[in-house]
Parts: structure tokens; C-alpha cells; sequence
């Protein structure tokens, strides 16, 4: 039984519900979850906002030992981990060992460095008067996050939040219970009081609406699809409430032809077919110049056909299944629409002869995609790719920029003059030059466009979890003149 975690302990919802969670990989139901709604938020929100002030007058540096504590302890826990989310998400256990727990750890020592690094101007001021400005913690913060890395994604949200000396609310999806409730547990071990970190599990209209609106909750930080994000962005803005969000993308990577092609085609492949094309930086749009189009599509078709689909315990698989009958059924109904949309099939859109059971589709490959196509335009979030040819490098740009959102760009050259140009041109909070995705904590990125808003990582993400007030000190001892 997985229950929600508040005010330092595992509880069952008021209301009694219940839901089941199940491993895509093979179908069956992990366990019994508890069904979350607005009773069981309304008390976690008040254990957190109860929890708000005696937080954030710890001293930053000493919050920053308890974050890099709850650090520590995550990477002595870590196969435990990854063997939950493996069983959670259908990611492999072997990329959740060895890459998604190291990265969350060192997201949380990264911002228990940052803690006491809050800097803010003090102006040049004249004799009589102080002036100075402060950064303030928002005080409840209602997180919501996605299945697609559901470690990754809770910590992205809880390291700088916590650091800032917010308490946090966090809803996750209801695909992927287990490791947020874990890590829950793991912060209270850690010496992080009871109430600072919550979470309730239920679905996004019964838990997360309530949480939205909640007047307690002072933010909103959001990661999942454009169509909720933009729901929940209206809902924040007509209660005067910010919000932080993160709504996907529809990367494109530009394949010119003075690249490494044999660095590219494996770059391509990681930088869209990773994680089953299960995540918002996904390079799903590959635009190849025309004198490469052939030598390219051949090798990429090749290796896609060798990726190893399977058990996610399994040391040789390479992908696990997509995380739910639903998705599965919404990634084919895209394979579909490619095919009428005349794009070529090169390989994949199935369901591999030998898996039976789970939620496993072949990576698949379209040839002649163009922008008139719902598969070129709208984000599919799986293993589902097109290949577009162009002719030059403001054509490049141009398609490349031809995109409703704006989160993530690749390309691959040689050409130094060429990678400074590119670079500057692509309409993207982040851009990546001859490699695919390889986030760390130390570099800022900004959102864009339909893909939401504000900006991630690095010193930058604290303004996300703080609010500036201007402070004003008369020290001449008389009013400054008004009314003569």
C-alpha cells in the first residue's frame, strides 16, 4: 500500500479510496495507492504551511546540511530506488542506477551549496537613507510533476524550493507513486522537520485542481502536457498566483553535412528515442541536408532496428515499455496519422512479435515528414521520429524555428562559424552542439514559447522559489521634504 505522506508520516486518504498502479512492462497491478482529493490536500497543505516559518528561519547554510544529507542518503539507497522506479515507470534499471539517481543527488547538493548564495543589489546610497533588496521564500509551494522521470522530475522542484526555505506540496502522477513517497520518507531520516516536504497522490481533476487552488498554496510549479499547463496557467492568473511551467517541446535536431555522421546518428537516436521519446527535450523532428539525406536515413534506421526492447532488469535491454495502455494507444493513433499524412514508414509502429505483454512499441521512423503534418507539429512523447530533408542553413533555421514550442535545439557540424551562427539563430531555452541532452545543475535554461515559463537549473532557478521585496531605511533622523 502506498499512502500519502504528511506532516512526517504515511496516511490513508479521509475520504477511504483507493487506486491501482501497475508495471507497464508486464501489466500487472504494484500496488494499492492512496486516491487523494480535496480533504487530504486541504491537510497537507496546512501541515506545510504550519511547517513554513520555523523552515525558513533555519539559517540557509544549515538547510543546505540537510538537503546534502538527504543527498547522501539517496545514493545509499539507491538500488532500492532504482529498482522501484524500474518497477514504477518501466525505465531500466540499469539507467535509473546509474544515471537518474546520481543526477538527482547531485541536483540536491548542488542546491544545498546554493542556499546561503541568494545575492541581491544594494544601490549606491546616499547619506541618510538605506536601501536594499531581499529575496523571501513564497511559503507553500504545490508542485506537480509527470511520470516520465518521476525522481528526476520531483527533485528538480523539491532541491531549489527547499534550499529557498519553502515548504512543499507535491502531487505526482498517478502513474508513478512509489519513489516521491520514498523520498518523502528519506527527508524525514534525513533531519528535514515533518511537514516541510508532503505529498498526496490522486489524479490531476481531484488533487491537483484542489491544490491549484488552494489560498494556502503561494505557487504553483508545474511540469506535463501544454493542455493542462495552459488550463492551469489561466486557473493561477485569475487568483493572482504564479506559476512555473514546464509544458514539453517539439525539439528539432539539424543534421548538417560537414557532421560526423557516424557521432550523429547515435547522438539522434539518444536525443530521441531515449526513454522511449518519453520526455519534453525530445529531438523528434531530425532535419538532415539534402546531399546526406541517404548515407543518413540508412544508418539511422539500422541502429533504431538494433535498439534492444524488454525487461527493464534485463542488463542488455535499452528501452523499457511506454508507461501506460493510454500513452500506447495515443503514440500508434501518431503512427497512424503519419501514414495518412503520407509520410514513409521506414520501420517500427508495431508491437515487437516477442513481447506479449506491456506497453511495448518498436522505435519508429518516418522519411519525408514536412511542416504541414500533425506528426511534424504536435508532441507525441514516444519512440516516434520523421526525417526531413533541407537545402541550406537558413532553411535549416527557418523549419527548426517553425515550431509551436521552444524548449530544447540540437545540431551537429563541424563548421566553428557555423555552430556560433546556429546557435544564436535557434529559438530555444537550450541548445545542444554535437551532442544530445546532458543536463547538470550549474547551467541555467530558459522556457520558451508554448513550452511555459521561467527557467531551470543553475543559480537562475532560486528567482523561481523566491519573491523580491525592496527595503527602504531613514536613518537621518527627519522627513524628507513633501509639501513646502
Amino acid at each position: 500500500m502506498i499512502n500519502h505522506f504528511i506532516d512526517g508520516k504515511g496516511v490513508e486518504s479521509i475520504s477511504g479510496r483507493t487506486f491501482l498502479s501497475e508495471n507497464p512492462a508486464t501489466g500487472e497491478t504494484i500496488a494499492e495507492v492512496a486516491r487523494g482529493d480535496a480533504e487530504d490536500v486541504d491537510r497537507a497543505v496546512r501541515s506545510a504551511d504550519a511547517a513554513f516559518l520555523d523552515w525558513s528561519r533555519v539559517a540557509p547554510a544549515e538547510r543546505g546540511k540537510l538537503i546534502y544529507k538527504l543527498a547522501d542518503l539517496l545514493m545509499e539507497r539507491r538500488e532500492e530506488f532504482a529498482r522501484a522506479e524500474s518497477e514504477d515507470s518501466g525505465k531500466t534499471y540499469r539507467s535509473n542506477l546509474n544515471i537518474d539517481v546520481p543526477f538527482c543527488a547531485d541536483f540536491f547538493r548542488y542546491y544545498a551549496g546554493a542556499a546561503d548564495k541568494l545575492r541581491t543589489p544594494v544601490p549606491n546610497n546616499e547619506p541618510g537613507i538605506h536601501r536594499y533588496a531581499v529575496r523571501e521564500p513564497y511559503g507553500v509551494i504545490g508542485a506537480i510533476a509527470p511520470w516520465n522521470f518521476p525522481l528526476v522530475m520531483a527533485t528538480l522542484k523539491l532541491s531549489a524550493a527547499l534550499a529557498c526555505g519553502n515548504t512543499v506540496v507535491m502531487k505526482m502522477a498517478e502513474q508513478t507513486p512509489a519513489t516521491v513517497t520514498m523520498l518523502a520518507e528519506l527527508a524525514i531520516e534525513a533531519g528535514i522537520p515533518a511537514g516541510v516536504f508532503n505529498v498526496v497522490h490522486g489524479f490531476g481533476n481531484e488533487a491537483g485542481q484542489a491544490l491549484v487552488q488552494h489560498p494556502k498554496v503561494k505557487k504553483i510549479a508545474f511540469t506535463g502536457s501544454s493542455a493542462i499547463g495552459k488550463l492551469l496557467g489561466e486557473q493561477c492568473g485569475r487568483m493572482t498566483k504564479p506559476a512555473l511551467l514546464e509544458m514539453g517541446g517539439k525539439s528539432a535536431n539539424i543534421i548538417f553535412a560537414d557532421a560526423d555522421v557516424e557521432m550523429a546518428v547515435n547522438g539522434a537516436l539518444q536525443a530521441s528515442l531515449g526513454n522511449n521519446g518519453q520526455f519534453c527535450l525530445a529531438a523528434s523532428r531530425i532535419l538532415v541536408e539534402e546531399s546526406i539525406v541517404p548515407r543518413f536515413t540508412e544508418a539511422l534506421v539500422e541502429r533504431a532496428r538494433s535498439i534492444r526492447l524488454g525487461d527493464p532488469f534485463d542488463a542488455s535491454t535499452n528501452c523499457g515499455p511506454i508507461i501506460s495502455q493510454k500513452q500506447f494507444e495515443r503514440v500508434t493513433g501518431y503512427v497512424e496519422v503519419g501514414k495518412s499524412e503520407n509520410a514513409r514508414l521506414l520501420t517500427g509502429g508495431k508491437r515487437p512479435d516477442h513481447l506479449k505483454k506491456g506497453y511495448f512499441l518498436e522505435p519508429t521512423v518516418f522519411g519525408e515528414m514536412t511542416p504541414d503534418m500533425r506528426i511534424w507539429r504536435e508532441e507525441i512523447f514516444g519512440p516516434v521520429v520523421g526525417i526531413t530533408p533541407f537545402r541550406s542553413e537558413d532553411e535549416a533555421i527557418a523549419l527548426a524555428n517553425d515550431c509551436d514550442y521552444g524548449l530544447g535545439a540540437y545540431f551537429w557540424a563541424k563548421d566553428v562559424d557555423r555552430v556560433h551562427r546556429v546557435s544564436a539563430a535557434l529559438d530555444a531555452g537550450l541548445v545542444f552542439v554535437n551532442m544530445p541532452a546532458y543536463m547538470t545543475p550549474i547551467m541555467p535554461a530558459g522556457i520558451r514559447n508554448m513550452s511555459g515559463t521561467g527557467q531551470n537549473f543553475g543559480l537562475e532557478a532560486l528567482e523561481n522559489y523566491t519573491k523580491l521585496k525592496g527595503v527602504y531605511i531613514n536613518y537621518s533622523g527627519r522627513i524628507f521634504p513633501w509639501l513646502k
